[in-house]
């Protein structure tokens, strides 16, 4: 019998999904999209956050690697233009404890390019090795009971239509109407949360001045304990010889729209060498806005009933404030678990679609964690809550490992594997960690970013502030 499934959204999550039940045997797999695909690496609307600065770490990638094998996903996106950033040297950073210095040892790396360029890359590696379907159309309901689903809804002009699965996994993102399709099959009693900060993110395209072809990814980050709006700015560099500059700033510090007060938003930070780089830099486009950042959790693992055959991924279960960089590498976890179930028993198998959901969220619980613990410290957020005493506990740790990795080999690398995904936030714990922590950094902190002289020459040349 032939067996079909279909994957609501066609973004990365849906995609990664879509290759994992054509590996899985699927005769049939259906993507199901609001949006009309671009034919290369364009912005689509079904994707908000899409325009803004995109971080593919290292756990995200080897995960995604795992589920495209062959693929060769990292040479084909560096051969498309992203580039490739170590973290031990090819960033500079301002956090809040102090600039973070640069090492000549080895440490995780890190894939920056657009959404736009990683989506396409992923998409056409599924299209070019899976049998893989895509239709655009708009999911509005579930068939089937609370039991079991049978597929999905689509809108049609001359009304809903159905269309059968034998499974059905919702990958549609930040936008997802899992609730409501829920609620008509009769499961209810979903709890969500969502912390919002209020963050909005600022982008801009420029391109990159001659000279600069190699300078560091340069990020000035936000500090949560000032109990002040949070206000960032990064520089990343994105292919097609492009710097990629995104502002964020969360409820009262939020970055303008206009060119010149863009700019004056980075002169403005606690150190201005964001301002400084782009002031000479030629832009290319206008600055694009975006609010949709806020955390949201459904705990669909909780719910007492779970229906057969209905699978939720992505940011459909957890999504997180793009700041942190997080999103696509929880996506590719969460098709991961999807993946490893699969191979345990078939799509029909019972219980799977429980297993799966319940899998994801495991996996999504350190991102959402890191995220979510920065988030409540500023001022004006929603839905954050009283931090508990062993919060606060453990965020006075986490600046103490912080503050230690400005000045300490040991620490960095412990902060690297963390916020690349690669090890759970338990590493921090582990006691040759907690030594370098107590100890405190070895060297002195940096007064200013760790440039080397050709590369603070090129600053300064390209400064047309007078800052």
């Amino acid at each position: 019998m032939s067996r079909r499934a279909v994957v609501i959204g066609a973004g990365l999550s849906g995609m990664l999904a879509a290759a994992v039940l054509s590996a899985a045997g699927a005769d049939e797999v259906v993507v199901v999209d609001r949006d009309e695909l671009p034919d290369g690496p364009a912005h689509r609307r079904g994707l908000p956050q899409g325009r803004h600065a995109h971080l593919l770490m290292a756990g995200g990638l080897r995960a995604m690697e795992e589920l495209l094998e062959g693929a060769e996903l990292r040479k084909r996106l560096l051969a498309a233009g992203a580039h490739e950033i170590p973290l031990n040297s090819g960033m500079v950073a301002l956090t809040p404890e102090g600039w973070l210095r640069r090492w000549r040892r080895t440490g995780p790396s890190m894939l920056t390019c657009t959404r736009a360029l990683l989506d396409w890359v992923v998409r056409e590696a599924v299209l070019e090795r899976a049998p893989v379907r895509v239709r655009k159309g708009a999911v509005v309901g579930l068939t089937g009971t609370a039991d079991q689903v049978r597929g999905v809804r689509l809108a049609e002009p001359g009304g809903d239509v159905g269309l059968d699965a034998d499974l059905v996994v919702d990958a549609s993102g930040r936008g997802t109407r899992v609730v409501s399709w829920l609620d008509g099959l009769g499961v209810t009693g979903v709890r969500e949360r969502a912390v919002d900060s209020g963050l909005v993110n600022a982008t801009r395209l420029y391109r990159v001045p001659e000279g600069a072809e190699d300078f560091p990814l340069t990020i000035v980050q936000p500090n949560p304990y000032l109990s002040r709006p949070a206000r960032s700015a990064m520089v990343m560099p994105v292919e097609g010889g492009r710097w990629l500059v995104s502002c964020g700033g969360s409820r009262g510090g939020e970055p303008p729209s206009d060119p010149e007060g863009f700019l004056r938003y980075t002169l403005a930070l606690p150190d201005p060498i964001v301002g400084r780089l782009i002031s000479g830099a030629e832009p290319l486009g206008d600055v694009h806005l975006s609010r949709s950042t806020s955390n949201v959790r459904r705990y669909l693992e909780k719910l007492p009933r779970w229906p057969e055959r209905f699978v939720v991924l992505g940011d459909a279960l957890a999504t997180f404030n793009p700041a942190y960089g997080h999103g696509m590498s929880v996506a590719a976890f969460g098709a991961r678990v999807l993946s490893r179930e699969l191979t345990r028993g078939g799509m029909t198998t019972p219980g799977l679609a429980r297993r799966v959901v319940r899998g994801a969220a495991r996996a999504a619980e350190p991102a959402w964690t890191m995220a979510v613990s920065q988030d409540v410290l500023y001022p004006d957020v929603r839905g954050g809550g009283r931090p508990s005493p062993a919060d606060r506990l453990v965020t006075a740790y986490t600046r103490r490992m912080m503050r230690a990795a400005t000045g300490s080999f040991t620490a960095a690398s412990v902060i690297w594997d963390v916020t690349s995904l690669l090890t759970p936030p338990t590493r921090m714990f582990r006691p040759t960690a907690a030594v370098a922590a107590l100890a405190g950094p070895p060297l002195p902190p940096l007064t200013e970013a760790p440039l080397t002289t050709q590369e603070r020459e090129l600053v300064r040349r390209l400064d047309r502030t007078g800052v």
